[in-house]
């Protein structure tokens, strides 16, 4: 896959939280997804769902600081989020792809802004 497509596809990621989309998720993520930040290692994709995807009902809009490409199959994202409450808080994430899908995300958390 072309690294601008994995970006596309990063963004669209990003994208299904804002609108709430669980539907356009579910079709981005491969079926062996696997999530871990340093609270969760190693999610599955039904424990991702259960416990990260919630988080969409609180988050207005990601504003992004790095989108890069990295290596033959990542990219790397670094963001501002805001939340509905207007707070804002800044992450970076590394996603992996297998083919058209991602397959991997590994979230580093940053700070309340």
């Amino acid at each position: 896959m072309d690294p601008d497509d994995r970006v596309r596809l990063a963004r669209a990621c990003y994208e299904t939280y804002e609108t709430g989309d669980r539907e356009a998720l579910d079709g981005l993520l491969a079926d062996d997804f696997t999530f871990s930040s340093p609270s969760d290692v190693g999610l599955d994709r039904a424990t991702y769902f259960e416990r990260c995807w919630p988080n969409s009902e609180l988050t207005r809009s990601f504003e992004f600081r790095r989108l890069e490409p990295i290596g033959d199959d990542e990219i790397l994202v670094t963001y501002e989020a805001e939340r509905t409450d207007g707070s804002r808080f800044r992450n970076t994430e590394i996603l992996g792809f297998d083919g058209a899908r991602i397959a991997r995300a590994e979230v580093y958390f940053g700070w309340n802004l």
